[in-house]
């Protein structure tokens, strides 16, 4: 029989090996975008267009409609009513469907005042563009609800790895129409590669949500008790899951009045960040929730709270050190990856440097995944709400404050101080309601992984300086030497310090990679 333990292990190891081709395809298309257009106002735009549907993607596919989604059908499952659950799913499907439809003709009706919004300061023929691109890409957004829901039936079902796929298969639609026709039509391939990347996702996940047994009623039954549910929980789970991207827009804002390419230098730094953010935080939290939320719908609270400690336990150990990477990498990486063509050296170190500040609440923001899903677990939603709203009036003020002393880099430590505030208020309310979450052991675990992620960081860093100084191929050549060899000794280092110390993290992190590659795995031991 297999234990929680296991299944979250076993989940979250599919989850963070697709996550991670994923991200990689990302920064693929980030690099055919960046080295074509470099730091401009045309990649402003574009960053600014994309925002949008992203936004739309964090919520739909890591945020209300499976955060809001899981816990209702999994409690349905756990309680052997699975004809009730897909009875529900459709009623859900069928008003998600109608709104969007509304959505997606007021989205085109009002993008430029929405622009405005978004971003005041772009010059008007860049402003007009970003209108352009957010039209295209607002038609992704009919996809991405459809991905949200099989996201949430497929993962209340234990079944991760199609919908983890989903991503791989989104990069890959934007890489290939847009590196096909950005010689023709310039940046807007791309976002017309995002609406063929959105909609190849949801095609994917198809033939998985018929193995698992998918039902469809044409209902608008609005008194069904579980549409009922969720349309209580949605509203709330937005706002709490869209904290992070309320602030980046509030960064964006007041970017766009900055030097040409300020928006682009956070966009790039923020997505450096979030690549162990999506790959490892998003994979605990995604793998944790509905064992979570079949635990509190049994009662089981013991249980619970030890998955819940697992859950931050586990976000710690694997960010930390992460964290640690990206301050001693950052600015080598970022010249490696992107520094080509109309990329330059100024555009390297202004992104180099916004990333050390967003780095700093990388910790922060991806316990937050497993918080706000615990409340959503029990039901909860108001408290996350609360806390959300408070979060973003202090990154609002933050940022008016910082801006002027630090220009964009102010805007990224706003962002990561605003993060650590919530993270730290969600933590102190969950332990007063849940009468202690094993702070003792969540305590000491960060701490190990602290120290540990400290040197680290000296072993990581001196290795690239002393690598890049006795090199002699040529510059890029020596830097992807030193940032490759770096990263492994860094790693070995985490790894065997932590095995060594005999934390509970790394056995499951050790067990589960035993469990995903194990002929690889057995070789190496």
């Amino acid at each position: 029989m297999r234990t929680p333990n296991k299944i979250i292990a076993k989940a979250a190891g599919i989850i963070a090996l697709t996550a991670l081709i994923s991200r990689l395809l990302g920064f693929a298309r980030d690099w055919f975008i960046y080295t074509r257009f470099g730091e401009s106002y045309y990649t402003d735009a574009y960053n600014v267009a994309f925002s949008v549907p992203d936004f739309i993607y964090m919520l739909l596919i890591g945020g209300a409609l499976s955060s809001a989604f899981i816990p209702v059908f999994s409690s349905y499952l756990a309680t052997d009513r699975e004809e009730d659950s897909w009875k529900m799913a459709s009623v859900v499907l069928n008003y998600t469907m109608l709104a969007l439809i509304v959505f997606i003709c007021l989205a085109f009706m009002y993008a430029h005042p929405l622009l405005n919004l978004l971003a005041p300061k772009l010059p008007l023929y860049y402003h007009n563009l970003a209108v352009f691109l957010t039209r295209v890409m607002f038609v992704q957004c009919f996809f991405m609800a459809l991905n949200g829901l099989a996201l949430g039936v497929l993962n209340s079902y234990n079944h991760f790895t199609t919908p983890a796929l989903g991503g791989i298969i989104y990069n890959l639609g934007i890489i290939v129409v847009g590196v096909a026709f950005m010689d023709k039509i310039g940046i807007v391939a791309f976002a017309y590669g995002v609406v063929v990347g959105a909609f190849l996702n949801f095609m994917v996940q198809l033939p998985a949500l018929l193995r698992v047994g998918l039902k469809y009623y044409p209902s608008l039954d609005y008194n069904n008790e579980g549409f009922k549910q969720i349309a209580i929980l949605t509203i709330p789970v937005l706002i709490g899951l869209s904290v992070s991207q309320f602030n980046l827009f509030i960064s964006q804002y007041l970017a766009s009045g900055l030097a040409p390419g300020s928006i682009t230098a956070l966009s790039i730094a923020q997505r450096i960040m979030q690549l162990p953010l999506g790959i490892f935080a998003m994979s605990i939290a995604m793998a944790v929730f509905p064992t979570l939320t079949a635990q509190a719908a049994r009662g089981e609270h013991e249980d619970f709270k030890r998955t819940l400690s697992l859950g931050l336990r586990g976000i710690f150990f694997v960010t930390l050190p992460s964290t640690a990477g990206l301050l001693a990498i950052g600015e080598p990486t970022i010249r490696l990856m992107f520094e080509w063509k109309s990329f330059t050296p100024a555009h390297t170190l202004a992104t180099a440097h916004a990333l050390v500040y967003y780095s700093l609440g990388l910790f922060a923001y991806s316990a937050l995944l497993v918080l706000n899903r615990v409340y959503y677990a029990l039901k909860d939603t108001i408290t996350p709400v609360s806390v959300a709203i408070a979060t973003i009036v202090l990154n609002v003020t933050l940022s008016f404050l910082l801006v002027g002393p630090l220009s964009h880099l102010g805007l990224a430590l706003a962002y990561s101080l605003a993060g650590i505030f919530n993270m730290l208020l969600l933590t102190f309310i969950l332990r007063l309601r849940l009468g202690g979450i094993d702070g003792r052991k969540i305590l000491s675990s960060l701490g190990l992984s602290l120290i540990i992620s400290t040197l680290m960081y000296l072993v990581v860093k001196g290795t690239v300086n002393l690598l890049i100084s006795i090199l002699s191929f040529s510059t890029r050549i020596d830097e992807l030497i030193a940032v490759v060899a770096a990263v492994l000794l860094g790693v070995l280092f985490y790894a065997g310090a932590s095995l060594a110390l005999g934390m509970e993290e790394a056995v499951m992190v050790k067990n589960m990679l035993a469990r995903r590659f194990p002929d690889y795995w057995s070789r190496l031991t």
